[in-house]
């Protein structure tokens, strides 16, 4: 196991366009362990990307980063929680009021923010 800090990205895209690209590529230039998640699996940027959450082979994340809509983040709430992470972040699109209210209510603590620009990088540097 690495000391490199951990991130799930739920909703990863092969399509170099998404946020939910850009984000796998922001993190890994950061130094971060990248585990893609979509449930369609195979592999996005070199990585091997997982269906669920439950799959990803850590115990807990540093860090969940969401790039679903809000419906499909609150059916996805209690893996989140099961699995175990220090931050959640629900990136522009991904939050609702609702959803923040539910992550709070399963003991985590939602940052609606987007994830991209707190690793300290720009969405837009990653070009198509």
């Amino acid at each position: 196991m690495s000391d490199k800090p951990t991130v799930a990205i739920i909703g990863a895209s092969s399509d170099r366009s998404k946020f939910g690209n850009k984000s796998i590529r922001a993190h890994l230039a950061q130094g971060y362990e990248v585990f893609p998640v979509n449930p369609k699996g195979g592999e996005i940027e070199g990585l091997t990307t997982y269906a669920s959450i439950a799959d990803v082979p850590v115990e807990q994340l540093n860090r969940v980063s969401l790039y679903v809509p809000p419906k499909v983040g609150e059916k996805l709430l209690p893996e989140i929680a099961a699995k175990g992470c220090d931050e959640l972040w629900l990136n522009p699109g991904s939050e609702s009021e609702q959803l923040v209210q539910a992550a709070r209510d399963a003991g985590l603590e939602p940052i609606v923010a987007c994830s991209i620009v707190d690793v300290g990088e720009s969405p837009g540097s990653f070009g198509d």
